[in-house]
């Protein structure tokens, strides 16, 4: 029975309703000027919300015992709360602002979100390769920019990190054709055959990668979830057939034993 609670949708729902009231109450604290009589009501809520979270938590250890450990969102679940629960007076009174990470308990809750972050986890090797991809051409940029125009504009140019800084802010397109590129092309005129590909390749290239490499993941675990899903229902499906036949063999036999004896 509490299994079936912790797993109704309307639970479900009312934990995101309170995450939600609980991160409009944390942002509401920050407020400056509130009476004493609002932040003892806003303080209520939070505990309250609070209790909700650890109740919850423990509902679901009680079910799943070990196994609620070996789900990862769920071990999410347990380090979010546990960090709320630490004491928030004297000295370690900086931790009431880490209160705020209870909001990120809708990654575990909504499920859209949840693969989203999933998504982005998987993502990251191929993230890894076009990141290492992408610092290569920072490199040869950054190269080619210090020995080209580090005599001239030192400030931008003047070393290999202050060239990657500045490629940066170029790669963002941040003030970049005028604030940097034009004043380059006064002194050098052909400045624009270097900036111009490399904008091109990191931009407009490079980028496009991580955001390709990210939506593929995403459509991976959405399939994988999608899959999960329909393993599920078809399980349950199977299971409901199984339990009509047994009930239906059952029948059977009690009809068999009720002549036999009708007959003895």
């Amino acid at each position: 029975m509490i299994k079936q609670f912790v797993e109704s949708r309307w639970f479900h729902n009312f934990v995101i309703t309170v995450i939600l009231i609980n991160g409009a109450v944390l942002g509401i604290e920050t407020t400056r000027g509130l009476s004493a009589t609002t932040v003892n009501w806003l303080e209520r809520i939070d505990q309250l919300c609070l209790l909700v979270f650890v109740v919850e938590l423990l509902m679901k250890m009680y079910v799943y015992r070990l196994a609620f450990f070996k789900r990862g969102w769920n071990v999410f679940d347990f380090v979010i709360v546990g960090i709320a629960l630490l004491p928030t007076t004297g000295e370690l009174s900086i931790l009431r602002a880490f209160r705020i990470f209870r909001l990120l308990r809708l990654v575990s809750t909504v499920d859209s979100i949840r693969r989203v972050v999933a998504g982005m986890l998987l993502a990251i090797p191929g993230v890894g390769s076009v990141a290492g991809l992408l610092l290569i051409f920072f490199y040869i940029g950054a190269v080619i920019s210090t020995t080209m125009f580090g005599e001239t504009f030192p400030d931008w140019f003047g070393n290999l990190g202050y060239s990657m800084y500045t490629l940066f802010q170029i790669m963002t397109l941040e003030s970049w054709s005028m604030g940097i590129v034009r004043p380059v092309m006064d002194i050098y005129p052909y400045a624009w055959v270097f900036f111009i590909p490399f904008i091109a390749v990191t931009t407009f290239t490079v980028l496009n990668l991580f955001i390709g490499i990210i939506v593929d993941a995403i459509a991976t675990v959405k399939e994988q979830d999608e899959s999960s899903r329909n393993q599920q229902h078809s399980s349950k499906e199977d299971i409901d057939l199984i339990r009509q036949d047994l009930n239906a063999l059952r029948e059977h036999l009690e009809a068999l034993i009720k002549d036999k004896e009708r007959n003895t």
